[in-house]
């Protein structure tokens, strides 16, 4: 098993419709497996708000009704324990596809994380055995997203996720 960390920095996010592809680089990232059974554990989802005013906003980590297409790109994906040894298939993660971004589920919401980003933060943590999944490479289960569905927030932040 090998932990990962996925981040974003100083992403300005516009408003999403559930279930309208999120366009490039307006929203903080989304997670997409890289085969039919990659299985990664979501451990942490952590959001820091960077704006210079009061700028309400909340962020939804949902799974994805239309699956992102083409490489994904800008972001980080590290691996945190630099002793792990990388499994053959990797999660994709950022906020820029190369053909098309995803679409948000409408009914199909994991995570509502809302904050003031004028310095506010959000934090979620799941418990052992509670973490959210994401497995293989299909719609609905394959891919999650994590996107503004309120307010136009600038953030930083990091998913912390597992390859299992």
């Amino acid at each position: 098993m090998a932990r990962y960390n996925a981040g974003w920095s100083g992403v300005t996010c516009v408003t999403a419709a559930d279930a309208g592809v999120s366009a490039n680089t307006q929203y903080p990232g989304t997670l997409r497996g890289g085969s039919a059974t990659t299985l990664a554990k979501v451990n942490e989802v952590y959001i820091g708000g960077e704006d210079t005013a009061s700028t309400p906003t909340t962020l939804i980590f949902a799974r994805a009704s239309t699956l992102s297409v083409g490489a994904l790109s800008v972001g980080t994906n590290a691996l945190s324990d630099v002793q792990s040894t990388a499994p053959g298939t990797l999660m994709s993660w950022g906020n820029t596809a190369a053909t098309s971004g995803p679409a948000r589920s409408a009914t199909l919401y994991l995570l509502n994380l809302s904050l003031n980003t004028y310095g506010g933060i959000s934090r979620w943590q799941a418990r052992y055995g509670e973490e959210i999944t994401v497995y293989g490479a299909s719609a609905s289960i394959g891919e999650a997203v994590l996107s503004s569905k309120v307010g136009t927030g600038k953030s930083s932040g990091h998913i912390i996720y597992e390859l299992v």
